[in-house]
């Protein structure tokens, strides 16, 4: 019985009040902030019919609406058969900056690749996308 009083006091103590301005909280997410700080034209693009062995070169700009400058610390493809190349120096706020992937299709049909780009402001990679057609 007495472990069963001790037990309750506990819980509600866990839920009082009293440690609810422990942990401030703001009215924005830690997601929202994150979105906010790179605008990206687009994230994913269509690049529709592509020739087969032929390389395609796929661009995705950004905007740098942060107030500090943002860097592209390091740009990793999905596959062997997609380079990738980015702007290399800081971007300054409201500057504009780009990651480029370049696939070249050995095999015919549907294809959707990625690229993950981590930048100085997010340790956690963006995954940009990018889907078409070979055709031979």
């Amino acid at each position: 019985m007495k472990n069963l009083k001790i037990t309750a006091l506990l819980a509600v103590l866990a839920c009082s009040p009293f440690y609810a301005g422990i942990f401030p909280v703001e009215n924005t997410s830690v997601m929202k902030t994150i979105a906010d700080v790179i605008k990206w034209k687009s994230e994913s693009i269509d690049v529709g019919n592509i020739p087969q062995g032929k390389p395609k070169l796929i661009r995705f700009e950004f905007t740098n609406t942060s107030s500090k400058p943002i860097v592209i610390e390091n740009v990793a493809p999905s596959c062997g058969c997609t380079t990738a190349d980015y702007t290399k120096t800081p971007i300054l706020p409201g500057k504009k900056g780009f990651v480029e992937a370049s696939f070249n299709a050995a095999s015919p049909g549907m294809f959707m690749k990625t690229v993950n780009v981590t930048t100085s402001d997010s340790k956690t990679p963006k995954t940009l996308s990018f889907k078409g057609v070979v055709v031979s």
